[in-house]
C-alpha cells in the first residue's frame, strides 16, 4: 500500500464540493483536523480527512449538529481501531435507527414539497 495522497485545502474542497470556509469551520471546531500543517501554515489533508469529510457532509442534510457529528464521527473512529467492540457497535446501530428516522422525516417533506409543486404547476 502506498503512502496517502497529500493535498491542500484547494483540491480537498473541489474533491468534496465544499468551500474553503467551511472546511476552515470544521477545523475550528474540532471535526475535522488537517493531518498536519505545512512550515507555512497551510493545512495538508489525506485521502482519510477526505472520507471523514464525505462523512461529514452527509449527515449534514439529515440535521445532525456539530456535537452529534463529532460524536459519530468519534464511534466510526472507534469501530477503526476495533470492529469488534459489541457497545461501540451498539452504539454504532442506535446512530443508524436514528439516521433512518431522520432519512424517513427528510423523505416525507420531499414528497410534501413535491406535491405543492405539482399543484402549483396544474393550470
Amino acid at each position: 500500500m502506498g503512502e496517502p495522497q497529500r493535498m491542500q485545502i484547494g483540491e480537498l474542497a473541489e474533491r468534496t464540493g465544499l468551500s474553503h470556509r467551511t472546511i476552515r469551520h470544521y477545523d475550528d471546531v474540532g471535526i475535522l483536523r488537517p493531518a498536519e500543517r505545512t512550515d507555512g501554515g497551510y493545512r495538508v489533508y489525506t485521502d482519510a480527512d477526505e472520507a471523514r469529510l464525505l462523512l461529514i457532509r452527509r449527515m449534514k442534510p439529515l440535521g445532525y449538529s456539530l456535537e452529534q457529528m463529532k460524536a459519530l464521527l468519534d464511534v466510526v473512529e472507534a469501530l477503526a481501531i476495533d470492529p469488534a467492540d459489541a457497545a461501540t457497535r451498539a452504539h454504532l446501530d442506535r446512530i443508524r435507527v436514528e439516521a433512518v428516522a431522520r432519512r424517513d422525516t427528510l423523505a416525507n417533506q420531499l414528497a410534501a414539497a413535491d406535491e405543492f409543486v405539482a399543484r402549483l404547476t396544474i393550470g
